[in-house]
């Protein structure tokens, strides 16, 4: 890709996450958009937590689903959105930490079913833990340009 496409996808994918209430009601923001690979990061809080002070599953796998579905529609044309037709995740470890980012990457780009991956991270003390990971198969839609679900 030249720089002026990688440069459209992201403001394609950006445009997008702000249009994700579940996204801004967890605090997560987008931190890196590159072809094939997105980055969603979470400082934990109370709001998000569970009863033992751990970031919520839900919130770990919402940020997970997320980052993968953003790193498959980057690869997708512009016509189409994508949405996850189905992920599994393994939760590693607690999800403790002063931050939690959740790096997602195709696996393999189809032109109707794409395979991701995201590797969710929490850092404590500048260094990572390896808390979850996931993969998801992810379908092309027609005419629902930058819509993940």
């Amino acid at each position: 890709m030249t720089e002026p496409d990688i440069a459209r996808v992201e403001a394609r994918i950006r445009a997008s996450f702000a249009k994700q209430g579940l996204m801004r009601t967890l605090g997560a923001r987008l931190a890196t958009v590159l072809p094939g690979q997105v980055e969603i990061s979470l400082v934990p809080r109370n709001e998000v937590s569970q009863q033992h002070g751990f970031v919520h599953a839900g919130a770990v796998s919402a940020i997970a689903d997320s980052a993968a579905g953003y790193a498959a529609l980057s690869l997708m044309p512009p016509e189409r959105g994508v949405l996850t037709a189905e992920f599994k995740i393994n939760l590693l470890a607690p999800a403790a930490g002063e931050h939690i980012m959740a790096r997602g990457k195709v696996i393999k780009a189809g032109r109707t079913l794409t395979l991701a991956q995201a590797e969710v991270f929490a850092e404590r003390d500048g260094k990572e833990r390896l808390i979850a990971l996931l993969t998801a198969t992810l379908m092309a839609i027609e005419g629902k340009d930058g819509i993940v679900d």
